[in-house]
């Protein structure tokens, strides 16, 4: 298990079976790993999800991805002792929510 941190400065358990889970659902994240910790450190936006208010979505644009230019999601979610990496994908555009960063 890794823990990460955050532009806002908290710990986030990135867990092998998360990372097995992102690379599984989304093979072009493989090896992607310092992107995704890129991203939580130094996200363009960070927004609240509009269906669960304990998920928080980064966002960072890559140019240079295997998939294009895109930006790179890593959602993450306040679980009821700690935050912990949900999922990590590239996605062509950011997501509606709340604004907590950006």
């Amino acid at each position: 298990m890794n823990q990460l941190e955050d532009v806002f400065k908290r710990k986030i358990r990135f867990t092998e079976e998360r990372r097995k889970h992102i690379e599984g659902d989304h093979p072009e994240m493989s090896g992607q790993e310092e992107r995704i910790v890129e991203c939580l450190l130094f996200p363009e936006q960070v927004r609240q999800s509009r269906t669960d208010s304990r998920v928080e979505l980064f966002y960072k644009y890559f140019t240079d991805t295997l998939v294009g230019n895109k930006y790179l999601c890593v959602v993450i979610k306040n679980g009821v002792d700690d935050l912990f990496l949900v999922t990590a994908y590239f996605t062509d555009k950011v997501k509606e929510g709340n604004v907590l960063y950006g």
